[in-house]
């Protein structure tokens, strides 16, 4: 009878086991050891947006917990903007090495020769998801899925404008239509991701756009009701409606991650999972800031420092905290060495692998210098940078040293007992300050040697983008009037056509030669009584494009401009128009390029 009993439980047991998710459990025992990586990373969430740095207005239970859960590292570095922080990120180098120097204008895309994690995980039996942001490239050669990654649902740009229903999005390279809020599909989708990749060590990269601007919660007719919830709770605290917004969003983010969570934990492999949660840059949020210095885009800590925790339950010990000073490069060796795998040989990397901190939850920075620059044209030593030692940290902020490129002081401050940057110390320690600016300058010579920034040539004819779009940010504007307008990426504009000696000049990569149908899309509206007219040229071809009047200058029109015929290699497309006196109300929103097919 009781051998009967003892049978009686043990199917029980196991029924039970079963159920809650132990046999992907066992499966994921069984297989090569390597541990499952989910990397979560929000946009523009500063240090000072959660609970765990001493917020007394936001609320972040699920970041809370996880800190309680893992290890938080408190001099957490990234970038001082988005695209640099994941150019970083991907390959384990400073943004600088990559080719990418800057957020838009063409400068936002990661060198086609870089390794990136995901391509290195996959090689080893990883499968790879990204949900979310890129921002390392929107063209067919430089997408994600052509990086390393199985899977990617998300956008190439530094930010959309509609979080519900957004229609700024693609899975693997084509636009799709989605229903529902932007940080919930995303979860969706990696919860998906998640769920089917039992059989094999997976790397899940959840990259949220939020809290970036436009700073929207739900705002569909039924789902309305919900984000105004969320945003009333924070005016009711006293909060500004940007900063109700923002905190609104950011929670909305924690109530997504513990969804995350729950889905890890139900399938049963908290153990064989680590899980990261951090951000991209600086915050750009007001109405707390944990004593910092600085925003997005500076070089002072609000700048860089970000919220950086780790949780790994049996591997990593709970609620412990370390100040040691890390930084974004250093994911890459330490994803390789929880995979169990070495760096590529052939790379050069600035990252180092901090496993050892997350295990122990303490310990000393692997790094003896710390180096951050960022300038929105080209880079430069003079204007926006900073250094951190071992004790000391030098910074400047100096637009008119970027201007006459005169060797500046800078600010010294005493990080250990100065986190808030308050205290000069320059002059009080002179050989401290020169020290770090001479190395400085020697990191700066090394990490943009042999590098020409400029916007990446644009890919033509790929069979995977047969139609491309050029868009104005990546033009290059030459004499004449003309002037660029940023309103979101795809509706940027080419604006004030007063003359024909503007020119706008885009470098394509023309992959195949052949006949490519030519279209404009644009505002016009003008007194002028006549049609305006615009020259397209190549080389010797050229294409001249009639412009019929639109509504007004903010309704674009789209319009076949004719065919040219494209040489293969580098070359440059021109703009411009015929008329000496312009085309006055003009706004030249993109043109496209699309292959055609030879007839049979």
């Amino acid at each position: 009878m009781n051998a009967r009993r003892n049978i009686l439980v043990v199917v029980v047991f196991l029924s039970c086991f079963l159920i809650r998710g132990g046999w992907q459990s066992i499966q994921a025992k069984e297989r090569s050891g390597q541990p499952n990586i989910i990397l979560v990373m929000t946009d523009d969430q500063g240090y000072w947006d959660t609970g765990i740095s001493g917020n007394p207005h936001i609320e972040t239970p699920t970041i809370d917990r996880m800190a309680a859960e893992g290890v938080t590292f408190t001099r957490f570095y990234a970038n001082m903007v988005c695209a640099p922080t994941r150019a970083g990120l991907m390959t384990g180098r400073h943004y600088l090495r990559t080719g990418l120097y800057n957020t838009r204008f063409g400068g936002d895309t990661l060198g086609s020769q870089e390794t990136t994690i995901a391509q290195v995980l996959k090689s080893t039996g990883y499968k790879t998801g990204l949900f979310g942001k890129w921002h390392l490239g929107r063209y067919a050669q430089y997408q994600p899925h052509r990086r390393g990654f199985d899977h990617f649902f998300g956008h190439y740009h530094g930010h959309i404008e509609r979080y519900t229903n957004p229609d700024q999005v693609v899975v693997n390279g084509q636009p799709v239509e989605t229903r529902g809020y932007v940080t919930d599909l995303f979860t969706d989708a990696a919860i998906d991701f998640i769920k089917s990749s039992q059989s094999q060590p997976f790397f899940c990269f959840l990259a949220y756009n939020a809290p970036h601007s436009p700073f929207l919660l739900d705002t569909s007719h039924y789902g309305q009701p919900k984000g105004d919830q969320l945003i009333k709770k924070y005016l009711d605290k006293g909060l500004p409606l940007r900063e109700a917004r923002i905190y609104a969003m950011v929670e909305r983010i924690d109530e997504n991650l513990k969804r995350l969570l729950q889905s890890v934990h139900d399938l049963g492999i908290d153990q064989e999972t680590v899980v990261i949660f951090t951000s991209d840059n600086g915050g750009v949020s007001r109405g707390y800031k944990a004593g910092l210095k600085g925003s997005k885009a500076s070089a002072y800590e609000g700048g860089i420092r970000v919220p950086f925790v780790v949780r790994w339950p049996g591997h990593f010990p709970a609620g412990k905290t370390t100040d040691a000073m890390v930084a974004q490069t250093d994911l890459f060796p330490t994803f390789c060495e929880l995979a169990g795998i070495k760096v590529p040989a052939k790379l050069k990397l600035d990252g180092k692998s901090i496993l050892s901190l997350m295990e122990q939850g303490e310990g000393k920075s692997p790094h003896k210098y710390l180096y951050h620059t960022w300038d929105r044209y080209t880079p430069n030593p003079y204007h926006r940078w900073s250094i951190h030692g071992e004790r000391f940290k030098l910074v400047l902020h100096n637009s008119q040293g970027k201007k006459k490129k005169i060797e500046p002081m800078g600010q010294l401050y005493d990080l250990s007992v100065d986190p808030g940057e308050t205290q000069d110390l320059a002059k009080q320690y002179p050989e401290e300050a020169k020290q770090l600016r001479t190395e400085f300058l020697r990191w700066f010579d090394d990490v943009t040697a042999g590098q020409v920034y400029q916007p990446m040539p644009i890919p033509v004819g790929d069979d995977q983008e047969p139609a491309v779009e050029l868009q104005p940010s990546w033009a290059i504007l030459k004499g004449g009037s003309l002037e660029y307008s940023f309103d979101g990426y795809d509706w940027d504009t080419i604006d004030n056509w007063q003359s024909n000696q503007g020119t706008a000049v885009w470098q394509l990569d023309v992959l195949k030669a052949g006949r490519y149908a030519v279209e404009m899309s644009y505002g016009y509206r003008s007194a002028q009584p006549e049609t305006g007219q615009l020259q397209i040229s190549v080389g010797q071809e050229k294409i001249l494009c009639q412009l019929p009047m639109s509504t007004s200058q903010n309704v674009f029109f789209k319009t076949k401009a004719g065919i040219l015929e494209l040489k293969r290699g580098r070359q440059a497309l021109e703009v411009r128009a015929t008329k000496a006196f312009g085309i006055k109300g003009l706004r030249l929103n993109s043109i496209w390029l699309k292959k055609l097919e030879l007839k049979k």
